[in-house]
């Protein structure tokens, strides 16, 4: 098989794959695929609701899809929007007529976030029976919709959520931590909207789509108890790091002293929908479309990929060998994956686990030329810096050596941005509004 335009390098066409599969998942596309409303019937999902019998209309919501969401929540709705309150990313904002948008810190929770929140809450209070609460969550609401628990401070919360993101753990055990830190999530929000009707519009940034991790499952019973909470911390040695009056009030969870977050069966949950309108499975699909636009033959491998961002690079390669040694696989292939690695900072430098991931492939490919991989996140940032991330192949490391680029300093140090900044390589994409974890898109000639 071969590619339709020659003139086009695979670096190129892995980069348009990609951005075909964070096309799909862009909020126009996902609203207008769940919502729509004629003459009085507004359906969501599988639900129909009469605007005859319901007095209120409020729009809530955190992440960083939030605005977005809401700009097509008020095109379907419009003033039929009681209030409504949207917290998101600093960048990530839109202009709403009806709901109110916040912008706060993310991955690092901070006063803004703490502040919106409290507002939030204040209208989730006001809900009553005959009310509907539609709530727009997506990647990144979990420090997005943040508060802080009795006898803490905000640079406790902050200082504990920077401890947990960069200790290794995984997305779960982090959230399992953050939703006993809170009275919102854990299924905490459905708690104080009720009575009123509450539909949960999801867009999954969670490998496995588990509705009780995105965004801390503010809308859905939860598993996890403080003794797990404490558990985590154990296990990553964070016991002794983390402030004090955090500690304390988890210990108190433990014992009893504090109230337990909603189980399965609380009545919290009789009137609330959880509806998933975006995934990263979706996204894949979209990208496999436009790989076989491009004349290559594609297969989705791995939609849940986690694990350490060294352990799953060698993965990566591994894989691109098989297919590149395999005679009976037709080529070219684009192989593709979705996810969320975890790295776990050693070092003080920039970067992000999509950049860290692409530098250890990269210097895994030096000796196997006919294989490129990008791994980028679809919200078009990687960890702290302003890039999606990066793209390499056989040619990156040699390319870097040859412009006195030290590849093996710059992965100690964990700063693969400032490797990709000087050798190239990095996608940029700026905001994209929305999420669904990464994608890697490796290409075997």
């Amino acid at each position: 098989m071969k590619m339709e335009n020659d003139k086009m390098n695979c670096r190129t066409i892995a980069e348009q794959i990609f951005l075909a599969g964070v096309e799909s998942v862009l909020p126009y596309r996902l609203i207008t695929n769940e919502m729509s409303l004629k003459d009085s019937c507004l359906k969501i999902g599988h639900q129909s609701f009469s605007l005859e019998t319901i007095e209120n209309i409020y729009v809530i919501g955190a992440g960083k899809a939030g605005a977005m969401m809401g700009a097509e929540i008020e095109k379907i709705l419009g003033n039929r929007i009681t209030e409504g309150h949207i917290v998101v990313k600093y960048g990530y904002s839109c202009k709403l007529n009806f709901i109110k948008v916040s912008e706060a810190g993310h991955p690092i929770p901070d006063v803004n976030g703490f502040s919106a929140t409290m507002e939030i809450l204040k209208i989730a209070e006001l809900a009553n029976w005959n009310d509907l609460v539609i709530c727009l969550l997506s990647g990144g609401g979990s420090s997005l919709l943040s508060d802080i628990p009795e006898g803490c401070l905000p640079d406790d919360m902050i200082k504990v959520n920077d401890l947990l993101i960069n200790c290794g753990a995984s997305i779960s055990e982090i959230n399992a931590v953050r939703k006993h830190l809170s009275v919102v999530k854990g299924g905490q929000l459905a708690r104080v909207v009720y009575p009123a009707t509450l539909v949960n519009l999801i867009l999954s940034d969670v490998p496995g789509d588990p509705f009780d991790v995105i965004a801390s499952g503010p809308t859905v019973p939860d598993p996890t108890t403080f003794l797990q909470a404490l558990t985590v911390l154990a296990t990553f040695g964070l016991t002794r790091s983390i402030p004090r009056g955090i500690l304390t009030f988890l210990k108190e969870g433990a014992a009893g002293k504090k109230p337990e977050t909603p189980k399965p069966g609380d009545p919290a949950f009789d009137k609330t929908f959880n509806i998933l309108i975006g995934s990263n499975r979706m996204a894949l699909e979209a990208a496999k479309s436009k790989a076989l636009e491009f004349n290559i033959n594609a297969v989705i491998i791995d939609d849940q990929l986690q694990g350490d961002t060294s352990t799953v690079a060698e993965y990566l390669v591994e894989t691109a060998i098989r297919f590149k040694s395999d005679k009976d696989e037709v080529k070219p292939v684009c192989l593709l994956f979705g996810g969320e690695t975890t790295v776990k900072m050693t070092g003080k430098g920039t970067g992000g686990r999509n950049q860290h991931l692409a530098l250890l492939s990269a210097i895994l490919l030096q000796n196997n030329p006919g294989i490129t991989i990008l791994s980028a996140g679809t919200d078009g940032n990687d960890g702290t810096t302003d890039v999606a991330g990066a793209v390499v192949d056989s040619d990156t490391i040699h390319g870097a050596i040859s412009k006195n680029i030290d590849p093996e300093k710059h992965l100690n140090e964990f700063d693969s941005f400032h490797f990709f900044k000087k050798a190239g390589g990095h996608i940029i994409t700026g905001p994209t509004m929305t999420n669904v974890m990464d994608i890697i898109v490796v290409i075997v000639e």
